[in-house]
Protein backbone atom coordinates (compact mmCIF):
# COMPACT_ATOMS: atom_id res chain seq x y z
CA UNK A 1 0.00 0.00 0.00
CA UNK A 2 0.89 3.56 -0.94
CA UNK A 3 2.28 5.79 1.80
CA UNK A 4 0.13 8.20 1.22
CA UNK A 5 -3.63 7.05 1.15
CA UNK A 6 -6.76 10.05 0.84
CA UNK A 7 -8.74 9.68 4.48
CA UNK A 8 -11.97 11.44 2.92
CA UNK A 9 -12.44 9.56 -0.06
CA UNK A 10 -11.52 5.83 0.77
CA UNK A 11 -15.09 4.34 0.57
CA UNK A 12 -17.47 6.29 0.19
CA UNK A 13 -21.80 6.41 -0.21
CA UNK A 14 -21.68 5.78 3.38
CA UNK A 15 -22.12 7.33 6.60
CA UNK A 16 -21.93 5.92 11.06
CA UNK A 17 -25.16 4.79 12.28
CA UNK A 18 -23.59 2.37 14.36
CA UNK A 19 -21.63 3.85 16.67
CA UNK A 20 -18.06 2.15 17.46
CA UNK A 21 -15.93 2.47 20.80
CA UNK A 22 -12.10 1.94 20.81
CA UNK A 23 -12.81 -1.23 23.15
CA UNK A 24 -15.39 -2.14 20.19
CA UNK A 25 -12.97 -1.89 17.49
CA UNK A 26 -10.02 -3.82 20.04
CA UNK A 27 -12.37 -6.71 20.61
CA UNK A 28 -13.15 -7.11 16.77
CA UNK A 29 -9.43 -7.44 15.70
CA UNK A 30 -8.74 -9.27 18.33
CA UNK A 31 -9.73 -12.06 15.80
CA UNK A 32 -7.71 -11.29 12.91
CA UNK A 33 -4.13 -11.07 12.19
CA UNK A 34 -4.16 -7.31 11.83
CA UNK A 35 -2.15 -5.84 14.57
CA UNK A 36 -3.01 -3.74 17.57
CA UNK A 37 -6.11 -0.74 17.35
CA UNK A 38 -3.76 2.60 17.62
CA UNK A 39 -6.47 4.96 16.34
CA UNK A 40 -9.80 5.10 14.25
CA UNK A 41 -12.34 7.67 12.80
CA UNK A 42 -15.69 7.20 11.40
CA UNK A 43 -16.05 8.30 7.31
CA UNK A 44 -19.22 10.61 7.18
CA UNK A 45 -19.70 10.27 3.34
CA UNK A 46 -22.98 8.41 1.89
CA UNK A 47 -25.58 6.91 2.62
CA UNK A 48 -25.79 2.96 3.16
CA UNK A 49 -23.56 1.69 6.28
CA UNK A 50 -21.28 2.70 8.69
CA UNK A 51 -17.78 3.14 8.07
CA UNK A 52 -14.45 3.70 9.78
CA UNK A 53 -10.54 3.90 9.19
CA UNK A 54 -8.91 1.72 11.51
CA UNK A 55 -4.87 2.36 12.04
CA UNK A 56 -3.19 -0.69 13.27
CA UNK A 57 0.59 -1.17 14.95
CA UNK A 58 2.14 -5.07 14.55
CA UNK A 59 0.97 -6.50 11.01
CA UNK A 60 4.25 -7.17 8.54
CA UNK A 61 2.17 -5.17 5.62
CA UNK A 62 -0.18 -2.98 6.47
CA UNK A 63 -1.28 -0.48 8.68
CA UNK A 64 -4.66 1.15 8.07
CA UNK A 65 -8.11 -0.66 7.08
CA UNK A 66 -11.52 0.07 6.40
CA UNK A 67 -14.34 -1.34 9.09
CA UNK A 68 -17.67 -1.53 7.29
CA UNK A 69 -20.87 -2.22 9.41
CA UNK A 70 -23.69 -3.25 7.37
CA UNK A 71 -27.10 -1.45 8.56
CA UNK A 72 -30.09 -2.64 6.62
CA UNK A 73 -28.50 -4.84 3.50
CA UNK A 74 -29.98 -8.75 3.46
CA UNK A 75 -27.50 -10.48 5.51
CA UNK A 76 -28.36 -13.23 3.91
CA UNK A 77 -26.48 -11.42 0.62
CA UNK A 78 -23.47 -10.31 2.72
CA UNK A 79 -20.71 -13.69 1.74
CA UNK A 80 -21.68 -12.88 -2.09
CA UNK A 81 -20.05 -9.36 -1.57
CA UNK A 82 -17.23 -10.73 0.27
CA UNK A 83 -16.28 -13.39 -2.04
CA UNK A 84 -16.98 -11.12 -5.03
CA UNK A 85 -14.39 -8.58 -3.82
CA UNK A 86 -11.72 -11.22 -2.70
CA UNK A 87 -12.77 -12.93 -6.22
CA UNK A 88 -12.01 -9.96 -8.23
CA UNK A 89 -8.97 -8.95 -5.94
CA UNK A 90 -7.01 -12.11 -6.78
CA UNK A 91 -7.71 -11.36 -10.65
CA UNK A 92 -6.18 -8.57 -11.30
CA UNK A 93 -8.60 -5.91 -10.18
CA UNK A 94 -7.42 -2.74 -7.89
CA UNK A 95 -10.27 -3.54 -5.10
CA UNK A 96 -10.62 -3.78 -1.99
CA UNK A 97 -9.63 -7.72 -0.59
CA UNK A 98 -11.98 -9.02 1.88
CA UNK A 99 -9.75 -9.97 5.31
CA UNK A 100 -10.08 -13.14 6.32
CA UNK A 101 -10.45 -13.83 10.27
CA UNK A 102 -8.46 -15.93 12.42
CA UNK A 103 -10.97 -18.86 11.69
CA UNK A 104 -10.90 -18.10 7.92
CA UNK A 105 -14.03 -16.38 8.47
CA UNK A 106 -14.84 -12.72 6.11
CA UNK A 107 -17.78 -11.75 8.51
CA UNK A 108 -17.75 -10.69 11.75
CA UNK A 109 -20.45 -9.67 14.10
CA UNK A 110 -21.03 -6.43 16.62
CA UNK A 111 -24.52 -4.82 18.46
CA UNK A 112 -26.16 -7.69 16.72
CA UNK A 113 -24.85 -6.62 13.16
CA UNK A 114 -22.55 -7.63 10.14
CA UNK A 115 -19.46 -6.48 9.08
CA UNK A 116 -15.94 -6.79 7.35
CA UNK A 117 -12.56 -5.58 7.31
CA UNK A 118 -11.20 -4.52 4.18
CA UNK A 119 -7.77 -3.78 2.54
CA UNK A 120 -6.97 0.16 1.79
CA UNK A 121 -5.80 1.29 -1.79
CA UNK A 122 -3.81 4.04 -2.28
CA UNK A 123 -4.97 7.07 -4.21
CA UNK A 124 -7.64 9.98 -3.61
CA UNK A 125 -11.13 10.39 -5.33
CA UNK A 126 -11.92 13.51 -7.09
CA UNK A 127 -14.81 15.41 -7.71
CA UNK A 128 -14.68 16.00 -11.45
CA UNK A 129 -12.69 14.09 -13.85
CA UNK A 130 -11.19 15.08 -17.26
CA UNK A 131 -11.28 13.52 -20.45
CA UNK A 132 -7.59 11.41 -19.46
CA UNK A 133 -9.33 10.51 -15.80
CA UNK A 134 -12.39 9.35 -17.76
CA UNK A 135 -10.50 7.19 -20.13
CA UNK A 136 -8.60 5.43 -17.57
CA UNK A 137 -11.76 5.08 -15.71
CA UNK A 138 -13.63 3.48 -18.64
CA UNK A 139 -10.76 1.28 -18.97
CA UNK A 140 -10.83 0.02 -15.19
CA UNK A 141 -14.52 -1.18 -15.74
CA UNK A 142 -13.78 -3.12 -18.61
CA UNK A 143 -11.10 -4.48 -15.93
CA UNK A 144 -13.76 -5.70 -13.96
CA UNK A 145 -16.20 -7.13 -16.23
CA UNK A 146 -13.40 -9.04 -17.37
CA UNK A 147 -11.63 -10.10 -14.12
CA UNK A 148 -15.98 -10.82 -12.98
CA UNK A 149 -16.26 -13.17 -16.46
CA UNK A 150 -15.46 -16.25 -14.44
CA UNK A 151 -16.90 -15.43 -11.11
CA UNK A 152 -19.23 -18.38 -10.85
CA UNK A 153 -22.26 -16.81 -8.35
CA UNK A 154 -25.49 -14.68 -9.19
CA UNK A 155 -27.05 -12.02 -7.93
CA UNK A 156 -30.91 -10.46 -9.32
CA UNK A 157 -30.90 -6.76 -10.06
CA UNK A 158 -32.33 -5.28 -6.38
CA UNK A 159 -32.87 -2.15 -8.68
CA UNK A 160 -34.94 -3.90 -11.62
CA UNK A 161 -38.37 -2.89 -13.23
CA UNK A 162 -40.35 -4.24 -9.89
CA UNK A 163 -38.06 -1.75 -8.23
CA UNK A 164 -38.87 0.78 -10.23
CA UNK A 165 -42.82 0.17 -10.04
CA UNK A 166 -42.79 -0.18 -6.12
CA UNK A 167 -40.79 3.04 -5.57
CA UNK A 168 -42.43 5.42 -7.99
CA UNK A 169 -45.79 4.29 -6.21
CA UNK A 170 -44.13 5.14 -3.04
CA UNK A 171 -42.66 8.51 -4.24
CA UNK A 172 -45.85 10.20 -6.48
CA UNK A 173 -47.97 11.80 -3.72
CA UNK A 174 -44.82 13.86 -2.28
CA UNK A 175 -42.89 14.32 -5.76
CA UNK A 176 -45.78 16.18 -6.44
CA UNK A 177 -46.04 18.11 -3.84
CA UNK A 178 -42.10 19.02 -3.87
CA UNK A 179 -41.57 19.07 -7.00
CA UNK A 180 -44.24 19.72 -9.49
CA UNK A 181 -46.99 17.92 -11.55
CA UNK A 182 -44.07 17.93 -14.55
CA UNK A 183 -41.92 15.02 -11.95
CA UNK A 184 -44.69 13.31 -11.90
CA UNK A 185 -45.77 12.79 -15.32
CA UNK A 186 -41.93 12.50 -16.47
CA UNK A 187 -41.79 9.32 -13.76
CA UNK A 188 -44.88 8.15 -15.32
CA UNK A 189 -44.20 8.65 -19.11
CA UNK A 190 -40.47 7.00 -18.53
CA UNK A 191 -41.94 4.42 -16.53
CA UNK A 192 -44.12 3.58 -19.04
CA UNK A 193 -41.23 3.27 -21.86
CA UNK A 194 -38.68 1.41 -20.02
CA UNK A 195 -41.15 -1.38 -19.58
CA UNK A 196 -41.61 -1.60 -23.06
CA UNK A 197 -37.45 -2.72 -23.01
CA UNK A 198 -35.57 -6.28 -23.10
CA UNK A 199 -32.23 -6.42 -22.56
CA UNK A 200 -32.07 -10.06 -22.02
CA UNK A 201 -30.41 -10.67 -25.01
CA UNK A 202 -27.24 -8.25 -24.26
CA UNK A 203 -23.78 -9.99 -22.88
CA UNK A 204 -24.16 -10.35 -19.19
CA UNK A 205 -22.23 -10.48 -16.14
CA UNK A 206 -21.49 -9.19 -12.83
CA UNK A 207 -21.50 -5.34 -12.92
CA UNK A 208 -20.62 -2.53 -10.28
CA UNK A 209 -23.72 -0.81 -10.44
CA UNK A 210 -22.76 2.26 -8.25
CA UNK A 211 -19.50 3.53 -10.10
CA UNK A 212 -19.89 7.16 -9.29
CA UNK A 213 -16.47 9.55 -9.23
CA UNK A 214 -16.21 8.55 -4.81
CA UNK A 215 -15.94 5.13 -5.67
CA UNK A 216 -12.80 5.20 -7.86
CA UNK A 217 -9.87 6.56 -6.77
CA UNK A 218 -6.84 8.15 -8.96
CA UNK A 219 -3.26 8.85 -8.92
CA UNK A 220 -2.74 11.19 -11.46
CA UNK A 221 -4.76 10.73 -14.81
CA UNK A 222 -4.71 7.09 -13.52
CA UNK A 223 -7.64 4.59 -11.79
CA UNK A 224 -5.89 3.17 -9.35
CA UNK A 225 -8.72 1.58 -7.75
CA UNK A 226 -12.28 0.69 -7.50
CA UNK A 227 -14.32 0.93 -4.06
CA UNK A 228 -17.77 0.14 -3.04
CA UNK A 229 -19.45 -3.14 -3.92
CA UNK A 230 -22.46 -2.94 -2.50
CA UNK A 231 -24.59 -2.73 -5.49
CA UNK A 232 -23.01 -5.17 -7.58
CA UNK A 233 -24.74 -7.70 -9.38
CA UNK A 234 -25.83 -9.69 -12.28
CA UNK A 235 -26.76 -7.50 -15.19
CA UNK A 236 -25.86 -6.40 -18.91
CA UNK A 237 -22.20 -4.84 -18.94
CA UNK A 238 -23.75 -1.88 -21.17
CA UNK A 239 -25.99 -0.98 -17.97
CA UNK A 240 -22.98 -0.87 -15.81
CA UNK A 241 -21.12 1.57 -18.40
CA UNK A 242 -24.59 3.80 -18.35
CA UNK A 243 -24.74 3.92 -14.98
CA UNK A 244 -21.26 5.33 -14.79
CA UNK A 245 -21.18 7.45 -18.04
CA UNK A 246 -24.18 9.48 -16.28
CA UNK A 247 -22.01 9.32 -13.12
CA UNK A 248 -18.43 10.12 -14.06
CA UNK A 249 -18.90 11.57 -17.69
CA UNK A 250 -22.77 13.56 -18.34
CA UNK A 251 -22.26 17.25 -16.54
CA UNK A 252 -25.01 18.20 -18.60
CA UNK A 253 -22.19 20.76 -20.03
CA UNK A 254 -21.19 21.71 -24.05
CA UNK A 255 -18.36 19.27 -22.89
CA UNK A 256 -20.31 16.20 -22.50
CA UNK A 257 -19.81 14.46 -25.93
CA UNK A 258 -16.29 14.82 -25.50
CA UNK A 259 -15.95 13.40 -22.25
CA UNK A 260 -18.32 10.47 -23.51
CA UNK A 261 -15.84 9.53 -25.74
CA UNK A 262 -13.08 9.63 -23.77
CA UNK A 263 -14.67 6.56 -21.42
CA UNK A 264 -15.64 4.83 -24.08
CA UNK A 265 -12.28 4.88 -25.70
CA UNK A 266 -11.18 3.35 -22.64
CA UNK A 267 -13.36 0.80 -21.88
CA UNK A 268 -13.07 -0.20 -25.32
CA UNK A 269 -9.17 -0.13 -25.21
CA UNK A 270 -9.78 -3.42 -23.31
CA UNK A 271 -13.53 -4.87 -24.46
CA UNK A 272 -15.33 -3.95 -27.59
CA UNK A 273 -19.03 -3.07 -27.58
CA UNK A 274 -20.90 -5.36 -29.75
CA UNK A 275 -23.49 -3.77 -31.86
CA UNK A 276 -26.92 -4.75 -29.78
CA UNK A 277 -24.57 -3.07 -26.70
CA UNK A 278 -24.23 0.23 -29.00
CA UNK A 279 -27.56 0.18 -29.87
CA UNK A 280 -28.70 -0.18 -26.25
CA UNK A 281 -26.73 2.32 -24.87
CA UNK A 282 -28.92 5.51 -25.47
CA UNK A 283 -31.72 4.01 -24.11
CA UNK A 284 -30.02 2.36 -21.33
CA UNK A 285 -29.09 6.07 -20.04
CA UNK A 286 -32.25 6.96 -20.13
CA UNK A 287 -32.99 4.07 -17.56
CA UNK A 288 -29.67 4.27 -15.60
CA UNK A 289 -31.01 8.51 -15.22
CA UNK A 290 -34.29 6.93 -14.08
CA UNK A 291 -33.50 4.33 -11.57
CA UNK A 292 -31.04 7.19 -9.42
CA UNK A 293 -33.71 9.68 -9.95
CA UNK A 294 -35.92 7.49 -8.69
CA UNK A 295 -33.92 6.38 -5.14
CA UNK A 296 -32.42 10.27 -4.67
CA UNK A 297 -36.36 11.18 -4.67
CA UNK A 298 -36.92 8.40 -2.28
CA UNK A 299 -33.98 9.47 -0.09
CA UNK A 300 -34.99 13.25 -0.30
CA UNK A 301 -39.08 12.55 0.66
CA UNK A 302 -37.71 9.85 3.56
CA UNK A 303 -34.96 10.37 4.99
CA UNK A 304 -33.70 8.36 7.88
CA UNK A 305 -31.42 9.21 11.07
CA UNK A 306 -27.76 8.45 10.72
CA UNK A 307 -25.22 10.57 13.27
CA UNK A 308 -23.73 11.73 9.96
CA UNK A 309 -25.63 11.45 6.53
CA UNK A 310 -25.49 12.60 2.97
CA UNK A 311 -29.09 12.85 1.00
CA UNK A 312 -28.14 13.75 -2.65
CA UNK A 313 -30.06 16.56 -4.75
CA UNK A 314 -32.20 14.61 -6.84
CA UNK A 315 -33.19 17.00 -9.31
CA UNK A 316 -29.76 16.40 -11.01
CA UNK A 317 -30.77 12.84 -12.41
CA UNK A 318 -34.15 14.30 -13.48
CA UNK A 319 -32.10 16.68 -15.50
CA UNK A 320 -29.67 14.01 -17.18
CA UNK A 321 -32.76 12.11 -18.11
CA UNK A 322 -34.55 14.83 -19.82
CA UNK A 323 -31.63 15.38 -21.80
CA UNK A 324 -30.93 11.79 -22.58
CA UNK A 325 -35.06 11.75 -23.58
CA UNK A 326 -34.29 15.18 -25.81
CA UNK A 327 -31.03 13.42 -27.60
CA UNK A 328 -33.30 9.91 -28.42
Amino acid sequence: MADTVSIAAMIPRMSVYTELSESDISIILADYNLGVLTSFEGIAAGIENSNFFINTEGHENSARFVLTIFERMDETELPYFMRLMRHLAHNGLACPDVMRRNDGSLLFEVHGKQGCIVSCLSGKTLDELNEAQLFSSGRALAQLHLAGADFDEHRNNPTGMAWLEENIAAVMDKTSAHYGSDAVQLLKSELEFQRSCNWESLPTGVIHGDLFVDNILFEGDVASGIIDFYYAHSAPYAMDIAITLNAQAVLLSEDDDARIEAFLNGYQSLRLLDEEEQKALPLLLRLGALRFWVSRLYDALFPRGGAMTQTKDPEEYRNKLMLHRHIG
